[in-house]
C-alpha cells in the first residue's frame, strides 16, 4: 500500500505524489521523466508550455482528485473557441497545436496513473482529432498587390510608417517563419551584389546550425532602410525587430483590414486573415508557379527531405485551389 506523505501537495520525490497532490506541484518531476524517455528539449518544452496553460485555465493549486474529464474538455474549448490576448483577440489555435495539447494531457494522466498517483485517469474519454491539417489560406496576385499597397498607407507621425511594408514583403518573398524574422540582424543581408542582395538565414536542427540562402528584391532593400532609420536600435547588432512578435501580428491584421481582405465588411467566406503562416505558404506557392523547382523551393524554406513530401503536395493543391478561384 502506497504511504502518503505528510505535505503530500509539495512532494518531494515521484513516489509522495497522490491524489491530494496539487497539478502544478506534479510538473516537475513529470519532466523529469520526459526526460528520462529519452524526449527531445523542444517536446518537453512544448509539452510544458501545454500543461502550464491547463493550470493557468483550470488551477493550479487544484488536487489531481478533482479533475474530470469534464474540465479537460472545458479547457480544450476555451482554448479552440476562447482563447484571447491581452486586448482581446482570439488566439488562433491549429489543428496541430491542438492535437499536441491533447497529447500533452493524455501523456500526463497515464504517467500518473501509471505510478498510482490516481486511479482513475480522467483523459481516457478525450478524443484526440486525426486526419491531415487542413489547407492554409494562399493569397493571389491581385491580394499581395491589395497588401502592398495598403501596407504602404500607415503613418508614423507626418510620414509613412515603413515597419508594415517592410514586413509583409519580406514575409510574402521569404517565407521565414515568426522565430526567424524575430532574430534578424543587419548582419543577415548580404549586399555585395546590389543587383541580387541575400538573406543568409541559420536555422538549428538537431543542435546543429545550418545556413541558408534566399534572394531578395533588390527594392525591399531600400524598404528596410527607409525602416532601420525609423525604428533605431541600441546596438548595430541588435535584431532588426524593435517590437514584440506580437505587435508583428497585430500588424499583419491591421494590412489585411487596410487591403479589404478581412473585416466585418468582408463575407466571412471571403476573408483572409493574415499571419505568418498564411504568408509563408502564399511565398511557397507563388515561387512554384513561378517555376521554381522542388528541391529549391524546399531549401529556400529550410525543410527536410521527409517533411516536403507532404508540405510540396499542398503546395501543388493550393496551386491548383488559385487556379479554380480565377
Amino acid at each position: 500500500m502506497k504511504q502518503l506523505p505528510l505535505f503530500s501537495a509539495n512532494p518531494q520525490t515521484p513516489e509522495e505524489i497522490s491524489k491530494e497532490t496539487h497539478f502544478s506541484a506534479v510538473l516537475p518531476f513529470f519532466v523529469q521523466h520526459l526526460r528520462h524517455e529519452g524526449k527531445s528539449e523542444h517536446t518537453i518544452a512544448s509539452f510544458s508550455s501545454d500543461l502550464n496553460l491547463v493550470a493557468d485555465y483550470l488551477g493550479g493549486d487544484q488536487p489531481l482528485k478533482e479533475f474530470q474529464t469534464s474540465d479537460l474538455e472545458k479547457f480544450l474549448h476555451w482554448l479552440e473557441f476562447k482563447r484571447t490576448d491581452d486586448h482581446g483577440f482570439l488566439i488562433p489555435c491549429s489543428q496541430k497545436s491542438y492535437a499536441r495539447r491533447v497529447t500533452s494531457i493524455k501523456v500526463l494522466f497515464r504517467w500518473l496513473k501509471g505510478i498510482g498517483a490516481i486511479a482513475q485517469d480522467p483523459a481516457i474519454p478525450i478524443l484526440q482529432r486525426s486526419g491531415p491539417a487542413p489547407l492554409s489560406q494562399v493569397l493571389s496576385l491581385k491580394q499581395i498587390k491589395a497588401c502592398v499597397e495598403a501596407s504602404q498607407t500607415f503613418k508614423k507621425r507626418d510620414s509613412q510608417d515603413y515597419r508594415p511594408e517592410m514586413l509583409f514583403r519580406l514575409l510574402v518573398g521569404t517565407g521565414l517563419k515568426k522565430s526567424e524574422v524575430m532574430v534578424l540582424t543587419p548582419a543577415s543581408f548580404d549586399r555585395l551584389n546590389p543587383h541580387q542582395p541575400v538573406l543568409t538565414v541559420r536555422q538549428k536542427t538537431r543542435n546543429v546550425f545550418k545556413e541558408r540562402r534566399i534572394e531578395l528584391d533588390p527594392s525591399w532593400l531600400e524598404v528596410l532602410d527607409l525602416y532601420l532609420a525609423q525604428y533605431p536600435r541600441k546596438k548595430s547588432d541588435d535584431p532588426i525587430i524593435t517590437c514584440t512578435a506580437r505587435n508583428l501580428e497585430y500588424i499583419l491584421k491591421d494590412i489585411g483590414q487596410a487591403a479589404g481582405i478581412d473585416g466585418d465588411a468582408v463575407p466571412e467566406d471571403q476573408r483572409v486573415k493574415l499571419s505568418f503562416e498564411v504568408l509563408r505558404w502564399t511565398c511557397a506557392v507563388h515561387d512554384y508557379r513561378l517555376g521554381m523547382d522542388e528541391g529549391s523551393l524546399r531549401e529556400k524554406l529550410g525543410l527536410s527531405e521527409p517533411s516536403w513530401y507532404e508540405t510540396g503536395n499542398k503546395i501543388k493543391q493550393l496551386s491548383e485551389r488559385l487556379d479554380m478561384a480565377k
